[in-house]
Formats: structure tokens, C-alpha cells, sequence
């Protein structure tokens, strides 16, 4: 039993024995307390009072002293109000950090049976992958290894969306353009060779506009007047009739594609368990719009457009085929979505992570799949996240004025290095080792800085500051993690029977197993709650309790006692446990030695 649980069964029995009432455990709130007060959980008693017919004060204060009185594990409590705040005994915590200690995996959850598939990257085969691609990457990879954490099989699902007019664009440009110019001849990624044509499009296309309304045409008419989209339009709609040339150009270009994605996947330590394509799955959703038409469930205007009505919904109506017969995204989405249920019949859950642009896009597939007759379609949701900014401002593809992710996985290697040389502590480490170590330490900053913001808060990347071995950053987890290493290898100790309870703790070494006990809360909640934010906010506050602890304490204090000595280098060892399943949750790695 945690320790939560147990002061709410006590809670629960001195509701009973001092008014005779029976009151269920979930219907009491229990918290921490807060830093000003007294004690380490807080049992909020305004709502016993209707039981009670007492005061806040007096309600409290007699629960207070009949749990002091049964309960072995508290040594003191007061009251504030309507909140009675409890102090466990030393030896209790101590107890207690022997049991957390006695479990190799300490905070992940027994298997749930529970069949999720998350979705996240989901790149177009048009660009290379940039910042705002990350935050997308890092985001899914984590929340999959939270929900294992919770005891679920997931299922790590990539859609490619490897068609349509955006990758037509670049075609276009690379036959116009390109003079049979290669990932080999070139030296470039693939996914940079063909986004560079994407922005070439884009640059010659705004030419044509331009010279359009010169001629006094206006600019809405000029966009789709220009020569070039009327030819990426017809392209796509010869891909879509499987002409041979533009088919063969297509696996080529995004042939080339799929290996720099490849590469940025492994050096962002990202994967996944299953891939799909677009290319396959929209005519599967062209088969569903047609079937829903046929029943009725949807809608054909004049133009042979087909149509979902939403007004029962107060939405918009949705647009599903367009006339000329080509599908849109959601038509891909909906074949899509059949298709993962069909393959995985045990799926109870589908998540999409993808940017909050696309908000009103998932409200209506899932209406629409309810409407086709979907039940599972309420087990699907959306993983909503924020853009990213940069300091100078707002990242923009078709113009190349985005941070791409391998430039910036490189520049932070640098600056990794740049932070940890000057630390100083590298000695003895060959070269391969500290390449391996600044990559570590540079994805870490990465990773670390984007998971901590909560995934609905838009936010701004600053690399330089991303990297700082102080505040509330990977590096400084990473660094602390290295020091509980060092601490552990430099002092002779065993770890049998190294908690003894009979000793009288300080308020630092409190503070960490309190700590500690937390970290089940916390997995618990972040999957609850798909937010990464909360480990790395944890892994953030449990380092710095540590470092106030190493600061505080004199580990090896010749004076103390052996048994003190070992206790304090168990507490140590369990916080270095703790902070690497906590990083390892947001798919960071930490060294042993900085």
C-alpha cells in the first residue's frame, strides 16, 4: 500500500469511529502539504463537515488527534483552517525507502491489457524534418514510453504522407529545375535535396503571381491562374490515374525521402512499430465515402462534389471528394483510421498527435466516422500540442526559413560540448567517448527543453539556453545524475541492509524519500494526462532537492556512524534510480559520467 493510500483508509476510519459514518476513500481529498506549512500530506476536511456538524477547525482537529492516536506512521499533525496537515514519523519514511528500493522497476505500473496505438510524426514526404517536427517526434516517442510505463502495449504508428499536390510541387520543380541532380551528386540528405525544390517552387511560383498582376490581374485570381500550380494540379491528377512516368518520379523522389528521414529518426533516438502510407490508405477512404454516400449518410451536390453534413453538430459541412473525384486529408484520415482497427482488433485506443492548427480537423473525423457507423470511434483522440517559435519569430517551410532538425541536433552537439568542456571533469575519456557524451548531453538539452512545457503551451526554443548546466534543464538532470555516480564510485559502501529505521532524519533527507514517493503519483498522472511536462518537471525538482541534499549533508562525514554513511548513499542511489527512469520516460539518456 502507498503511503497515500494508507493515510486515506486512516482518514476514512476515523470518520467512522468518531461520527458513525461511512465515507468512500475517493471521496476524500488528500495533498501536500504546502512548503509553508508544517508536514508532509494535507487532508482537506471542509467537505467532512456536513458529517461532522463541526466546524472546519474542530472537525479537523479531531480527526487529527484520533489518526495521531491509531495510526503508527504519523508523529504530529496541525490544523490551518479546514486543513489538517500530517507529519509521518522518520521511521516510517525509512521503512519506506527500503520498500521503494526493493523494486527494480519502482513506478511503472502491472500490465493494464490495454491495446493503444499513438500515431505521431506523421511527415510530409516534401521537406525535411524541422523544429516544429520535433516538438511533434519527442512529444509521441515520450507519451508512448509513459503509457508502457502505465502498463499498456502501445503501439508506435507512423502515417507518411507521401502524396498529393504539396509533394506534386516538388516533382514539378525538380524536372524543371533539377537537371537529374541526385542525393549522391549533390552530397545532400534526400529530404533536403527535395526541399530544396519544394522552396525553388515556391520562389518561381511567386514570380509567375507576380507577373500576373502586372497585367492587372488580381491576386486571388493570379494564385490560381499561375502556370506552375496548374501544373503541379495536373500532375497530381496523372498520379492519381497511375500515369507510369510521374509514378516512377514519385517512388524515386520519395525513395530518397525515407532515408533522411531514417537518419533524423535514429539521431533524434525516435522509432516506430508500424508504418503507413498515405498513398495506400486514401483510396481505402475514397471505398468509405463512397459506401456512406450510397447510404445515405452523406451528401453529392451538383457538381459531384461529395459532402458530410455537420449542422446537427453546428459545423460547417465537410467537403470529402472533390468534384473532379481526388480526395482531401480527411478523406486519407478515414480510410486510415478503418484500416488500424481492422488490422489491430484488440485496440481500445487511438491517439493522434498532432499540432492544435488541426483541432476542428479531428472534431469532424471523428463525427463523421461516428456517422458512418464507427463505435470506435469514440476511443479516439487527439493529442493537441503548441506551435514553436523561435526568438527571431515564426518558422515558415515553403519559404526555407525554418531550424531543420539535423542542423539543429548538430549545433547543440556543439554547444554540449562547448558547456561540458568548460566543466572541466573529462578526464581519462577517449574521443569516442565524448563524442558519444556531447550527443547525449545536446539531445538531452533538446529533448528536455521542449517536453517540459506542456503540450497545449505554445512556446519558443532557445537553444543557448537549453544547454545550461544550471535551472531547470537536461544537462543540470544529466550533471546530477553524474554526480550520484561519482559519489557512489569515489566512497567504499554496501547496499545490503542499508536502511536503518531507527535513525533521526534531516529535513533534506525527508524531503528526497518524500520525493521518491511521489514518482508512481507522477507516471500515473502524466499518463492520465499525455503530458511529458509533468515527469520533466519532476525529474527538474528532484535533482534540485538532491543537490540541496549533497550541498547540506556531509555524506561522509568521518564523525557519522557507518549505518548513517551507507543510508545516506542508499537514499543517493535510489534518487540516481529515480532520475533515470524519469529521463528514460522522455527519451533521455544519462551518463554516469559529466
Amino acid at each position: 500500500m502507498n503511503v497515500e493510500d494508507l493515510l486515506l483508509q486512516q482518514a476514512a476510519a476515523a470518520v467512522t469511529a468518531l461520527y458513525d459514518a461511512q465515507v468512500d476513500e475517493k471521496q476524500l481529498q488528500l495533498q501536500k502539504t504546502r512548503k509553508e506549512f508544517e508536514g508532509e500530506f494535507t487532508l482537506v476536511v471542509f467537505p467532512l463537515t456536513r458529517i461532522s456538524r463541526q466546524k472546519p477547525e474542530e472537525t479537523a482537529e479531531a480527526i487529527g488527534t484520533w489518526m495521531l492516536e491509531n495510526t503508527a506512521a504519523i508523529q504530529a499533525y496541525n490544523v490551518v483552517k479546514g486543513f489538517l496537515n500530517l507529519a509521518l514519523t522518520d521511521a516510517f519514511w525509512l521503512g519506506h525507502l527500503q520498500t521503494m528500493r526493493g523494486f527494480s522497476d519502482y513506478g511503472m505500473a502491472q500490465p493494464s491489457g490495454r491495446t493503444v496505438m499513438l500515431e505521431y510524426s506523421s511527415p510530409n514526404t516534401n521537406k525535411p524534418l524541422h523544429l516544429g517536427h520535433v516538438r511533434n517526434n519527442l512529444l509521441g516517442y515520450s507519451v508512448s514510453r509513459i503509457l508502457e510505463a502505465n502498463g499498456h502495449k502501445v503501439i508506435k504508428a507512423n502515417l507518411i504522407n507521401d502524396r498529393g499536390i504539396h509533394i506534386c510541387k516538388s516533382m514539378l520543380a525538380w524536372q524543371r529545375y533539377g537537371n537529374g541532380e541526385t542525393p549522391e551528386s549533390s552530397g545532400l540528405k534526400g529530404d533536403h535535396l527535395v526541399g530544396k525544390y519544394y522552396v525553388l517552387f515556391d520562389t518561381h511560383y511567386k514570380e509567375e503571381v507576380a507577373e500576373l498582376e502586372a497585367k492587372g490581374i488580381d491576386n486571388e485570381t493570379a494564385k490560381k491562374e499561375a502556370p506552375l500550380l496548374k501544373e503541379a494540379q495536373e500532375m497530381l491528377r496523372k498520379w492519381e490515374a497511375n500515369d507510369p512516368a510521374i509514378r516512377s518520379l514519385w517512388e524515386t523522389m520519395n525513395n530518397w525521402v525515407y532515408d533522411g528521414f531514417e537518419t533524423t529518426y535514429r539521431d533524434l533516438g525516435v522509432s516506430f512499430d508500424q508504418y503507413y502510407y498515405e498513398s495506400n490508405t486514401y483510396l481505402l477512404g475514397k471505398e468509405t465515402v463512397e459506401e456512406g454516400l450510397a447510404k445515405g449518410v452523406l451528401y453529392q451536390k451538383e457538381d459531384g462534389s461529395v459532402w458530410a453534413r455537420l449542422s446537427d453538430f453546428k459545423l460547417d459541412d465537410k467537403l470529402l471528394l472533390r468534384a473532379d473525384g481526388t480526395s482531401v486529408y480527411m478523406t486519407q484520415d478515414l480510410g486510415t483510421a478503418i484500416e488500424r482497427f481492422r488490422q489491430f482488433p484488440d485496440l481500445k485506443q487511438l491517439i493522434y498527435t498532432v499540432g492544435d492548427e488541426q483541432n476542428h480537423h479531428f472534431k469532424v473525423l471523428f463525427l463523421i466516422l461516428g456517422m458512418l457507423g464507427y463505435n470506435w470511434a469514440k476511443d479516439c483522440s487527439h493529442l493537441s500540442y503548441g506551435m514553436v517559435d523561435l526568438p527571431s519569430g515564426r518558422m515558415k517551410s515553403r519559404e526555407g526559413t525554418v531550424v531543420d532538425a539535423d542542423d539543429l541536433v548538430a549545433e547543440l552537439d556543439e554547444q554540449a560540448a562547448v558547456a561540458t568542456r568548460e566543466k572541466g571533469k573529462l578526464e581519462g575519456m577517449s574521443e569516442e567517448e565524448l563524442q558519444k557524451l556531447f550527443r547525449m548531453i545536446g539531445l538531452g538539452a533538446l529533448k528536455f527543453f521542449i517536453l517540459k512545457v506542456d503540450p497545449q503551451r505554445r512556446m519558443t526554443f532557445n537553444p543557448e539556453e537549453s544547454v545550461s548546466l544550471n535551472g531547470n534543464t537536461g544537462p543540470f538532470v544529466q550533471y546530477s545524475h553524474a554526480r550520484i555516480q561519482s559519489l557512489l564510485r569515489k566512497i567504499p559502501h554496501s547496499m545490503e541492509d542499508a536502511v536503518v529505521t531507527d535513525q533521526t532524519l534531516l529535513a533534506p533527507e525527508r524531503s528526497l524519500i518524500a520525493l521518491l514517493n511521489d514518482y508512481p503519483r507522477i507516471v500515473k498522472e502524466a499518463g492520465t494526462g499525455y503530458s511529458p511536462a509533468l515527469l520533466a518537471n519532476y525529474g527538474y525538482d528532484l535533482a534540485k532537492s538532491f543537490n540541496q541534499f549533497y550541498n547540506e549533508v556531509k555524506i561522509n562525514d568521518p564523525q557519522s556512524p557507518a549505518a548513517q554513511v551507507h543510508f545516506r548513499l542508499a537514499l543517493a542511489d535510489m534518487v540516481g534510480r529515480v532520475v533515470k527512469s524519469c529521463m528514460g520516460l522522455l527519451g533521455i539518456e544519462v551518463p554516469d559520467r559529466m
